[in-house]
């Protein structure tokens, strides 16, 4: 069911968003990221009423630690195995995870014990699924179509996040938390047999490696991305901007609001200023597809959004702060997108999975565990102070884009 040439190979490249292939993908990633916001909402609200508050909390982030300590060797097994066999295996099983949460549910109402066993097995399961979903766009097209696809990928993204919320509360309103759950597996299963049908290209007969013991794979992955001019710095420049990203635009942005008396309304509003400009950038990247210089834009939309990330604490009123947060979502989603696609472009057939995973272990595994450092630091010293640290740390990595020649000089085409 494989393709019988390389994405690279092809003479006529369709573009991107007019490619069959690639809609095919397309479809699978918003039916299962679609599913994945359901199920979080299911996952919430069960625990939340079978627990306090804060057995709910620990229930619902009992995923995060699997996940982060075994994304590494995730990235092996997709470049073992390859990106599109392990998608499907870990869709079946993360589709039949979910399906075992509803059963329990109609059964026997599991208590918080059964909800964070299913979390957990869930961490496991992402932890293979999320490097292989990462690598599977550079095995489905070519490298001149890689920011169109990111471009896309965003795009679906927001639409997932705005369909995930309603999906999830209807399903809780309809069917109890069980029916939730139903509804959950029932999207992720739905783009099992569109991942079925999405075509990959084989690896190039130079890239082909020989299977050797996990570590020994890993560590071949690691040194690869340490001796690459372009990889090396390009994913410490994209840790360091999650690092200094995450914190203030997530907890950081909730305190913020509290402090300047803005209320959850007020805090609704700069986060749809933040969607509609990452929503923009993802839009212009799918409209334009071709970014000449990737790598200066790369540098340049990094320290931009670090700066306006610094600004939005200086601004007392709603208002500004949704346009500075329009610029921050401009800004981090262009740069965002083209980390991804120059990622893709540089890793190669045989390492995109490790590669992938080493850039996905900062966003999902380091960077949420910087939320308790800027809460406190915020509540000892104001969000100024914090928000310029945070922004600082974020704008190394434009630093460290113009810093390294063969990143800032990178192309996409």
């Amino acid at each position: 069911m494989t393709g019988t040439l390389a994405p690279a190979a092809r003479p006529h490249e369709a573009a991107a968003h007019r490619d069959p292939n690639v809609l095919r993908w397309l479809g699978a990633f918003v039916s299962s990221a679609v599913g994945d916001n359901v199920y979080y909402i299911a996952l919430s609200w069960a625990a939340v009423q079978a627990g306090t508050p804060t057995q709910a909390g620990l229930v619902t982030a009992a995923s995060a630690l699997p996940r982060a300590l075994l994304m590494l060797g995730g990235g092996v097994v997709a470049d073992r195995y390859g990106p599109r066999r392990v998608v499907l295996g870990s869709t079946a099983v993360r589709c039949g995870l979910v399906l075992t949460a509803a059963a329990l549910l109609l059964a026997t109402g599991p208590g918080l014990w059964a909800l964070g066993a299913v979390a957990v097995l869930f961490g496991v399961v992402d932890a293979v699924f999320l490097p292989a979903a990462g690598a599977l766009p550079a095995r489905i097209t070519g490298r001149a179509q890689l920011a169109r696809v990111q471009g896309m990928r965003g795009l679906a993204t927001r639409l997932a996040n705005v369909l995930g919320g309603p999906l999830g509360g209807l399903g809780v309103a309809l069917g109890g938390t069980a029916g939730a759950f139903g509804l959950a597996a029932l999207l992720v299963g739905a783009s099992w047999p569109l991942l079925l049908a999405v075509r990959v290209g084989p690896l190039p007969p130079g890239e082909r490696q020989e299977r050797r013991a996990v570590p020994a794979e890993l560590r071949d992955g690691l040194r690869h991305i340490r001796k690459d001019a372009v990889l090396g710095p390009l994913v410490l420049a994209a840790a360091l901007s999650d690092l200094g990203f995450v914190g203030p635009m997530n907890l950081g942005l909730t305190v913020l609001a509290q402090q300047r008396g803005w209320g959850s309304a007020g805090m609704g509003w700069v986060l749809a200023g933040f969607g509609t400009g990452a929503g923009a950038a993802s839009l212009l990247l799918t409209w334009r597809g071709r970014v000449p210089r990737a790598g200066a834009v790369l540098a340049l939309t990094t320290l931009l959004g670090a700066a306006a990330v610094a600004a939005l604490a200086q601004v007392p009123s709603v208002a500004g702060a949704a346009g500075v947060a329009l610029l921050v979502g401009l800004s981090a989603g262009m740069s965002g997108a083209l980390a991804g696609a120059l990622v893709q472009a540089r890793a190669g057939a045989a390492y995109i999975g490790r590669v992938t995973a080493v850039v996905t272990l900062v966003g999902f595994g380091v960077a949420p565990l910087t939320f308790p450092l800027v809460g406190g630091a915020v509540a000892a010293w104001g969000s100024g102070p914090v928000f310029a640290v945070c922004a600082a740390v974020s704008g190394l990595g434009g630093v460290v884009v113009l810093a390294a020649g063969a990143l800032r000089r990178a192309e996409l085409t």
